[in-house]
């Protein structure tokens, strides 16, 4: 398998000390080295008094910081300008090259932040408090403390553990919650607490059964933030180590359970399939390894499958279903996305951003993703489904999910063909309720034509057919196709939003939709209960 990408961290140079004759000799130690560090700013950046935060332009500090500042009105910059990780270069460029001005420059921001910034002081904003902020604001904080045995210094840090260590403010089954072990064990291996220490394996360990399953499945409900809690363990485990404690083996099997699940949901363009608050852009960069199996179920609410590992032009599917929507979930139960021929087809909307938007909000919806609705019935939020069938063969696999999101069962079957490249996909509900659905084709792809049932689109040679069939296997036509307007966006990136083509289909009572890829005018017959498809037959049920 191809050696996948980590966006989460920048590795530093480890190499020989450089700088001026002047330098200091200065200790590498295990609290400023390794990859906690974003890849902006610079440590020169921070100098010239310039960063550039979560990919927002820049913001200049000035000669005086002010700690209220807000640029972008943005949520993840204040988080993140907050966390002091950008201080924290500074100290890091002066244990790699001596340089004294850094140290002085990261001591001189540090003390402003503490005197300006006081647990509930008038005038400190909220959110500076808060647990993630609080959590990842430690790591540079106590790396300063390798070099800095101010008084100011430890009592801060005193008072972050003070937090931490508080279970009202704890973030159990969350990747925040581990972020608060991992500071609140840092601290306490650095002052000799072993109490915190103690407190932060126990309630580690918990949150690590909650937030992976015995599978290796993230509980989050985005498969892109099992990349970050995986190097988050890897820290922890470290971390653990260092401080001369025993790693509890329930934390390292997790951690490595992890790396199948990760493996799966990742595409095989090397890009992990953009589910729940998961941006398109997030390439993995760990070594997985190969998994045994081509197509994996996980009880937490996904299905992942493949043609093959480690080619790119291999078919790749996902399913969800499972437990309803919490944390970095979205309203996508009984939705599919769909990968063949080296490209993208059906797709999610993605992940915006965590802004309080109604377009955030809308991404969050059913309408975002690829999933039937119930005509004329409401739906029901957080509502739980289930995989109730599943036929798994080398080229063929067929799946059926249910769930009653509208009130009454809506039931998905799902048909993935191999070799001859093909989704069929068949929407029902119970009580003769009519069902509808909505498709969203990448961004890439433009409408060629829309006529009796069949919509074709395109890519220059590249074309992909949707053919929807009712009942009794007869043609449905009237389907609507929306680039832009109110339904057919996504966003691949991170505050990116790009008009793509959403097929729309009419209300029936059934709704056979077969998705043919490379062709714009696939063989479609129907005989005696089956469905044949450019020659691949398989029964109108699916399952």
């Amino acid at each position: 398998m191809r050696r996948l990408a980590i966006p989460l961290a920048l590795m530093l140079a480890l190499g020989g000390l450089a700088g001026p004759a002047h330098a200091d000799k200065v200790a590498r130690t295990a609290a400023c080295q390794g990859d906690w560090l974003p890849g902006t700013p610079t440590a020169d950046d921070v100098m010239r008094g310039e960063i550039s935060l979560v990919g927002l332009p820049v913001h200049k500090l000035g000669e005086k910081i002010d700690w209220t500042a807000s640029p972008y009105k943005n949520r993840s910059w204040e988080f993140v300008f907050q966390s002091l990780r950008w201080m924290g270069a500074l100290v890091v460029e002066y244990e790699n090259t001596g340089e004294r001005r850094y140290l002085d420059r990261a001591t001189e921001i540090a003390k402003d932040w503490v005197a300006h910034n006081k647990y509930r002081a008038p005038g400190t904003r909220s959110y500076v408090w808060q647990d993630h902020p609080v959590s990842l604001r430690t790591q540079p904080l106590l790396c300063l403390s390798e070099h800095v045995k101010d008084a100011w210094l430890k009592d801060s840090l005193a008072v972050h553990a003070k937090l931490l260590s508080n279970p009202a403010l704890y973030k159990k089954g969350h990747n925040h919650g581990i972020d608060q072990d991992i500071a609140l064990m840092g601290i306490g291996c650095r002052y000799g607490r072993k109490d915190w220490s103690d407190l932060a394996v126990r309630r580690l360990t918990g949150t690590v059964k909650l937030d992976v399953d015995a599978q290796g499945a993230l509980m989050e409900q985005a498969p892109r933030y099992a990349v970050y809690v995986y190097g988050r363990l890897q820290v922890a485990i470290a971390n653990m180590k260092s401080c001369g404690r025993k790693v509890p083996g329930e934390i390292a099997r997790r951690a490595e359970a992890l790396k199948d699940f990760i493996a799966h949901a990742t595409m095989p363009d090397g890009y992990m399939a953009p589910l729940g608050d998961g941006s398109a852009e997030t390439e993995p960069k760990m070594e997985t390894g190969t998994p045994k199996q081509e197509v994996k179920v996980y009880r937490a609410g996904y299905v992942f499958g493949r043609t093959a590992w480690g080619k790119p032009d291999s078919a790749y599917y996902s399913l969800r279903f499972g437990p309803g929507m919490k944390f970095h979930g979205h309203e996508d139960h009984l939705g599919v996305t769909y990968y063949a021929q080296g490209r993208n087809l059906l797709v999610d909307a993605g992940f915006h951003s965590y802004e309080k938007s109604a377009y955030r909000y809308w991404t969050l919806s059913p309408e975002a993703h690829n999933v039937p609705t119930v005509a004329g019935a409401r739906f029901r939020p957080r509502t739980a489904s289930r995989l109730t069938t599943s036929s798994i063969g080398a080229d063929r696999q067929a799946f059926r999910l249910t769930d009653k999101a509208y009130g009454t069962a809506r039931t998905r079957s799902v048909l993935v063909n191999h070799g001859q490249d093909l989704m069929a996909v068949l929407d029902t509900a119970s009580g003769g309720k009519r069902v509808t659905n909505l498709w969203r084709f990448d961004p890439s792809l433009k409408l060629v034509s829309n006529d009796g049932g069949r919509v074709v689109l395109g890519d220059g040679k590249f074309k992909v057919t949707l053919v929807q069939l009712g009942p009794s296997c007869r043609p449905v036509g009237g389907q609507k196709v929306e680039r832009g307007g109110r339904l057919g966006w996504v966003s691949p990136a991170y505050l990116s939003r790009l008009p793509a083509n959403v097929v729309v289909s009419p209300a029936a009572k059934s709704l056979l939709t077969v998705i043919v890829p490379g062709t714009d005018s696939p063989k479609v017959s129907c005989s005696g209960g089956r469905v044949t498809v450019e020659g691949v037959s398989f029964p109108a049920g699916l399952v």
